[in-house]
């Protein structure tokens, strides 16, 4: 099992801010790491504590993700942490060498791994 991680920064409080940005993040984890719902375990969210608008697990469901258990959690409340943050972990039910796995940071959350933020690679590439 591996695990991938994701995080974005969204532009608002608001719900569609929130499930857009959340789609396109899984999209990328998903597209970089050449991965079908149905090798996920699970995938967990967190939500830094001023994204109230919506629960981020709706963007997976409205990509198709039906089958797949998915938790909605609150973050730490940090003083001086990065805000309006969506992060992810996917657990991915695949073998493969850890330095294969291609995270994905956007926007402002780029910051929260500067060293992770810029791989191009996708598993597969």
């Amino acid at each position: 099992m591996r695990g991938i991680r994701g995080a974005a920064t969204v532009d608002d409080n608001s719900r569609e801010s929130i499930l857009t940005t959340t789609r396109d993040l899984l999209q990328e984890m998903q597209s970089r790491n050449a991965l079908q719902p149905d090798d996920l375990s699970a995938v967990l969210f967190t939500l830094t504590d001023d994204l109230d608008a919506a629960f981020p697990a709706e963007a997976a469901r409205q990509l198709g993700w039906v089958d797949v258990p998915l938790m909605c959690f609150q973050e730490v409340r940090v003083a001086g942490a990065l805000e309006r943050v969506v992060r992810v972990l996917m657990l991915w039910n695949r073998d493969v060498p850890q330095r294969s796995v291609c995270h994905v940071y956007r926007g402002g959350a780029r910051a929260l791994r500067a060293d992770l933020a810029d791989q191009e690679r996708s598993l597969f590439s």
